[in-house]
């Protein structure tokens, strides 16, 4: 995927991670970051599960989950 490619995925999936963990997004640079991040989070939990992603749409599933799973983990560490 190209550069552009991987910042609209990188947008929409931490948009989406945001929407569903807390009700709002993180802001532009951050849902990026969180979606890209949350890309290769992602696409390594979907490996050990034997899952691979196509298109684009499987590119944004596969990033939205990992990006989901980081909030979650984040959220858990600032509590203690």
């Amino acid at each position: 995927m190209g550069f552009i490619t991987w910042m609209v995925v990188g947008l929409i999936a931490g948009w989406l991670a945001g929407q569903v963990m807390k009700g709002g997004g993180y802001g532009i640079l951050m849902d990026i970051i969180l979606g890209i991040l949350g890309g290769l989070v992602g696409g390594w939990v979907f490996g050990l599960l034997g899952l691979h992603a196509s298109g684009l749409l499987g590119t944004i599933i596969v990033s939205f989950v990992g990006a989901v799973i980081l909030v979650w983990i984040s959220r858990l560490v600032k509590k203690k």
